[in-house]
């Protein structure tokens, strides 16, 4: 298929570099908990944060590992502008929620921005592929937060 002939394998470091953004605060969080840390509380979407973490993998798998060919060089264009107001966004949260507040306000800070970076970056990168996962991802996660946090 035309479709799959632009894309190789490779190695794209800004899809690592992304990535490891996204995860630092949640390495934080393993570490040290937060005041109201109500996201170690058991889930009551196990089947959902299955299927969301084997998107995420893919995801990651395709920023750092398949390649467009027609992707230009990367630069500051507005999708990766704001990719970097996302990853903003979302550590805002993070403090947000280390200063003690656990509202649902904070809980989609800490769910949509980063689902939106790695869209947006995918999107940007021409990444068909990971765009796919990244949706299916945010849409997981996006349950997740809804179904634990919010309604619950």
């Amino acid at each position: 298929m035309k479709l799959f002939n632009k894309y190789r394998f490779g190695f794209d470091v800004w899809g690592l570099i992304l990535f490891l953004l996204v995860m630092l605060p949640n390495f934080i969080w393993f570490a040290v908990p937060a005041p109201n840390d109500v996201l170690r509380s058991e889930s009551v979407t196990p089947i959902i944060d299955t299927i969301a973490s084997v998107f995420q993998v893919m995801t990651v798998a395709c920023l750092c590992y398949i390649i467009n060919g027609e992707r230009g060089k990367l630069r500051f264009s507005p999708l990766v502008i704001a990719t970097i107001v996302s990853v903003a966004i979302y550590y805002l949260g993070w403090v947000l929620y280390y200063s003690g507040f656990a509202t649902s306000w904070v809980i989609l800070l800490l769910t949509i921005p980063p689902c939106l970076a790695f869209i947006l970056f995918a999107v940007d990168r021409k990444n068909l592929p990971a765009v796919l996962f990244a949706t299916g991802f945010a849409v997981c996660h996006l349950i997740f937060a809804v179904v634990n946090f919010i309604i619950n």
